[in-house]
């Protein structure tokens, strides 16, 4: 039995008292007061040790919790968590895991803990999940393909115009490049062909349909994407209005906006110092989830493919018919003369004889579409994954 509730202090000092008296045995009193001897023991004891105040009540917390957090454990956890403020309590024990093994670091869900009792977490809104597309199946390992994107544009604290150009390996999530350009093929080739020197090439080059990646010119090239092909890298366009299809990408550009441009520095100068610091921590040190909480560094290699810095014409087979486009985007056909593309004026296109008296026209691996049996190009349908290399079939 326990003290009577409305005055247990009153009632421990009268069983006190009682027994300094010793009119009764201490098992008697307890009995009488409907308590243990081991309680009754308990309040005599703290009675001599602290007077009065010692039959107060007393908190329940230990004093001394052996799962608890050092102050110097708190220091590091939130150190991490400051120069990084968008990772999560299971990137930050990855982190120092990996950095200091032979310490024993508190599981993910008490630094979780920590961060909400200190205010670092954000509820984050639900977002739905989007499939990634068909043709990454075929990226089983680095330099399969590689993602290119422009984050969306934003002026810096001096009013500048910033256009950062990202390209990743889709493999790996490696971050190539993250680099402030002109957004077109002038500013562009430039950080592919650094790109390409440093890593090697890749086997696809995934972009979307915008400029300067692709035009709505035949077989969707543009001039940046004939460079590709004369670079030796087949280009890949996701079909319009299908961002998922190049998800991994497009999930990447979050990231980079809240860690490197939320807010904007100063200067392009001063961007281009922060995107050069995110690269580095991105590949070297912050934890991926679909990575097994691994940096991307630990998962790519450059490619064997070396790159000369040469760019060579496609090469077609002797049963082909060669024709070189000339400067208006025409090509001399029969007598004729049919427009193919200005985009690839100077280059050779190869024919090949169909079905039904069609010529199959391409541009290397690149369908162009037909010339029919009245001496015009009907364009290839544009198919999902344009840049595989499926030439398709004639128009019926």
């Amino acid at each position: 039995m326990s003290w009577k509730e409305t005055c247990a202090v009153d009632e421990r000092a009268m069983f006190v008292g009682e027994c300094l008296r010793g009119d009764l045995s201490v098992a008697e009193l307890c009995r009488r007061y409907e308590v243990s001897r081991k309680t009754g023991y308990k309040w005599l004891g703290r009675y001599e040790a602290e007077g009065k105040a010692g039959l107060k009540d007393r908190s329940h917390v230990p004093h001394h919790c052996p799962h608890g957090l050092s102050e110097e454990t708190i220091e590091k956890i939130l150190e991490v968590k400051k120069r990084n403020p968008s990772w999560g309590a299971w990137k930050v024990e990855r982190w120092l895991s990996a950095r200091r093994p032979w310490r024993h670091w508190p599981a993910v869900s008490t630094i979780g803990e920590l961060f909400k009792a200190r205010g670092l977490t954000t509820r984050r809104k639900r977002r739905p999940h989007v499939p990634e597309s068909a043709p990454f199946s075929g990226c089983i390992g680095p330099n399969d393909v590689w993602t290119v994107d422009f984050k969306g544009w934003f002026r810096t604290g001096d009013g500048e115009r910033c256009d950062p150009l990202t390209l990743q390996d889709a493999y790996s999530r490696y971050l190539l490049r993250c680099q402030v350009v002109r957004p077109d093929r002038e500013g562009v080739w430039p950080v592919f062909d650094a790109a390409f020197r440093e890593f090697g090439l890749p086997k696809a080059m995934r972009s979307d349909n915008g400029p300067p990646f692709a035009s709505v010119a035949a077989g969707g090239l543009s001039k940046l994407s004939v460079q590709l092909i004369k670079a030796g890298v087949m280009p890949e366009r996701i079909r319009p209005g299908k961002p998922q299809e190049n998800g991994r990408h497009e999930r990447f550009h979050l990231t980079l906006k809240k860690d490197a441009a939320s807010p904007p520095a100063a200067s392009l100068k001063a961007q281009q110092r922060r995107f050069d610091e995110f690269r580095h921590v991105y590949n070297e040190e912050r934890p991926h989830q679909a990575l097994q909480q691994t940096p991307p560094a630990r998962h790519y290699a450059p490619s064997s493919a070396r790159y000369s810095g040469r760019l060579r014409e496609p090469e077609y087979s002797d049963d082909v018919i060669v024709r070189r486009v000339r400067h208006n985007g025409e090509i001399r056909w029969k007598g004729n003369t049919i427009f193919v593309s200005e985009v690839l004026s100077g280059e050779p296109v190869g024919c090949e004889e169909g079905e039904d008296g069609f010529w199959h026209l391409t541009y290397g691996p690149i369908s162009l579409g037909w010339i029919d049996n009245r001496g015009r190009l009907v364009r290839s349908r544009r198919l999902r994954g344009a840049g595989s290399g499926t030439h398709g079939r004639p128009p019926g």
